[in-house]
């Protein structure tokens, strides 16, 4: 995302979302890498959720995590 990111409005947003919320960094770090969550259930079951940050703040919905995780089978031993 490099410098682009620092110009998109969702960033801005999303800084000042958790600057209000009292969330704080630090400047150590690369700094220009995206995250992501998933959730892969037992064996062949795969990928239940897939959530890539498209810009910086990017958050997952903490419901949908949860409703992947209880499509969790257990696995047979």
């Amino acid at each position: 995302m490099m410098m682009s990111g620092f110009f998109r409005f969702g960033v801005w947003q999303n800084f000042f979302r958790a600057w209000k919320n009292g969330y704080s960094g630090n400047l150590e770090g690369e700094g220009f890498t995206l995250g992501g969550v998933y959730v892969i259930g037992a064996g062949r079951q795969g990928i239940l959720l897939e959530h890539r940050e498209k810009e910086f703040g990017d958050k997952v919905s903490l419901p949908s995590v949860l409703e992947a995780a209880e499509k969790i089978k257990p696995q047979a031993s």
